[in-house]
């Protein structure tokens, strides 16, 4: 009999920020499992589950193996951090089981992105339309990604930076803050959120114009205001348009 596949966002990785329906399918699950990092993080919070992680660049193997243990019969959790639908391991998940055939029983469940744990930290910078765009080039070419950043500046959205900046992709947020500011002039507020949600969080909000000399890395987050951004004491707004009068 097959068992049940759970695709889990756990949110930014404290129990605090994780959904009463996330911890839910992770405490009930046979086995959780992941990529380590993330694994190692939800430990501490499960440590009675079994576990099995896999490291970067295993992504089509890890989830190869949970659907292969879900058809088994066990009821597997299969976590990201954030959504498990934005940026996580829900599409390939659908993808694979498709391509395998396998008869089982899978659901979605939600979890907070990064852009909403970093947006909180900051105030209100998201409260408009706003454009996700991860700057890493490794399933999406560079010139396609900087078309996307190019657009959503064009239509004057809020931007929110997934993977702004690595040790070897050093110069895509300079390039992709020049094309925002062919749009937007050079004091638009962006806000920078390091480690959302988790220990050793920390905030800054710089402007545009000083964007490419910031103290960026992985386990930020960008956020770029629209031309209505504004900054009030230690917080980043972004107006919807509500009459205050």
């Amino acid at each position: 009999m097959s068992g049940k596949l759970h695709v889990v966002g756990f949110g930014p990785g404290g129990k605090g920020d994780m959904t009463f329906r996330a911890a839910e399918a992770i405490a009930n699950a046979d086995l959780v499992t992941g990529y380590t990092t993330y694994v190692n993080m939800l430990k501490g919070i499960f440590p009675d589950k079994e576990y099995r992680a896999t490291g970067m660049m295993k992504e089509v193997e890890r989830c190869r193996m949970a659907i292969e243990e879900a058809a088994s019969g066990k009821d597997v959790a299969m976590v990201s951090s954030g959504d498990s639908g934005i940026y996580g391991m829900a599409g390939i998940i659908y993808q694979l089981a498709e391509e395998m055939g396998a008869d089982i029983d899978i659901d979605t469940v939600p979890g907070v992105t990064a852009a909403s744990a970093a947006a909180s930290v900051l105030g209100a910078p998201l409260m408009h339309d706003t454009a996700l765009i991860s700057l890493s080039d490794l399933m999406t070419p560079i010139d396609l990604i900087m078309k996307r950043v190019d657009r959503a500046a064009e239509s004057d959205m809020v931007i929110c930076l997934y993977n702004p900046k690595s040790k070897t992709r050093t110069e895509y947020l300079a390039r992709a803050a020049g094309l925002v500011m062919n749009h937007r002039p050079a004091d638009t507020p962006v806000g920078i959120v390091r480690n959302a949600g988790r220990e050793g969080e920390t905030s800054r909000i710089t402007t545009l114009g000083q964007l490419p000399s910031e103290d960026v890395d992985m386990f930020c987050i960008v956020i770029i205001g629209n031309s209505q951004t504004y900054v009030s004491g230690d917080r980043m707004i972004t107006p919807r348009g509500y009459d205050l009068g």
